[in-house]
């Protein structure tokens, strides 16, 4: 007799769900310590369908912000995920971000199903020890 094996990508609480209830639920960064590279990570509601992300890493100058990197993910097949950006296009790296992120299908990135913001600051360089 043959036996079936089920395998689940997903703890048993986490029940799948349709697109439509599908959100945001964490989205936290991390500056590493070398200033340069941030930590992403971004947790999204199990689901039945596989959503893409679109991740965008702005430099806040206080007057506008300037494009410093950005990733998209394409069907993910996780819904709890941890990414590094790099964050380039400066001598210093110090200053203020913003990390913005958008869920979506199909239907492109225009039409978010759920979107999500967080502002950190990247430290100035600490004093060298003598």
């Amino acid at each position: 007799q043959c036996e079936l094996m089920t395998i689940s990508f997903f703890n048993p609480d986490e029940v799948p769900q349709p697109k439509e209830k599908i959100k945001i639920e964490h989205f936290a960064v991390n500056v590493q310590p070398d200033r340069r590279r941030v930590q992403v990570t971004i947790n999204v509601t199990p689901f039945l369908v596989r959503p893409n992300l679109a991740v965008v890493l702005l430099r806040d100058t206080g007057v506008d912000s300037v494009f410093v990197g950005d990733m998209t993910i394409i069907e993910t097949m996780l819904n709890k995920m941890e990414f590094m950006m790099h964050v380039r296009g400066a001598d210093d790296p110090a200053g203020n971000y913003i990390l913005r992120t958008r869920l979506y299908f199909e239907e492109g990135v225009h039409q978010p199903y759920d979107e999500a913001e967080l502002t950190f600051e990247i430290p100035t360089k600490p004093a060298e020890d003598d």
